[in-house]
Order: structure tokens, then C-alpha cells, then sequence
């Protein structure tokens, strides 16, 4: 069983930037992939970004791309989204996830609002 808390969510302006990280309790974290997703009112959840299990390989949907950032450090079981550039488009909630074939573990959530 792996717990999953997500922190670093809030209110920023257009422009600004956050940092979401993800903390998880697995010993074996490091055989997980992470990922990051999003739910906004109304709409279906999206994946944003993910990363394999040695951070050699990531990918991001094109919607954050050259915008946000995600890495991860095995030492401290964590992972993080840099999100840089944010539009009100990217107001949700949002979600941390891990799995090996799939996701199979998910945080609360922590919700982003960008302000116009």
C-alpha cells in the first residue's frame, strides 16, 4: 500500500509560478512511476505529466508542455511539478499518482487556482 500527500497548491496570478510536491510512504518508491493529474469543474480528469521510475524518461501533455516541470528524488520518496507560466486554464484540482503497469495509488488532492 503506498500513501500519497500532495502539498503546495493555492492562489497565483496569471504569470506566476508554483511548486507541487507529493510525498509517498512506500519504502519502495523508487520502483514506481509517478504521475500528475488534473480535474477541473466539469471536465474529465487529464494526466499532466509523468515520470519512470529513474527519471530518465518523462512525458507531458501538451497543454504544460515547455511550462511545467516534473522530477523526482528517491532519497526523500517525493515528487514534484514545477509549474511555471500558469494560466487560469490550469485552475483544478490536482492529483499525485503511482503505479508500475497503471496507476493504482492516488493522493487527495490539492487544489491550483490562477486568477486573471
Amino acid at each position: 500500500q503506498v500513501q500519497l500527500v500532495e502539498s503546495g497548491g493555492g492562489l497565483v496570478q496569471a504569470g506566476g509560478s508554483l511548486r507541487l510536491s507529493c510525498a509517498a510512504s512506500a519504502r519502495t518508491f523508487r520502483s514506481y512511476t509517478m504521475g500528475w493529474f488534473r480535474q477541473a469543474p466539469g471536465k474529465e480528469r487529464e494526466q499532466v505529466a509523468r515520470i519512470t521510475w529513474s527519471g530518465g524518461s518523462t512525458y507531458y501533455a501538451d497543454s504544460v508542455k515547455d511550462r511545467f516541470i516534473i522530477s523526482r528524488d528517491n532519497a526523500e520518496n517525493t515528487v514534484y511539478l514545477q509549474m511555471n507560466s500558469l494560466k487560469p486554464e490550469d485552475t483544478a484540482v490536482y492529483y499525485c499518482a503511482a503505479g508500475i503497469a497503471a496507476f493504482d495509488y492516488w493522493g487527495q488532492g490539492t487544489q491550483v487556482t490562477v486568477s486573471s
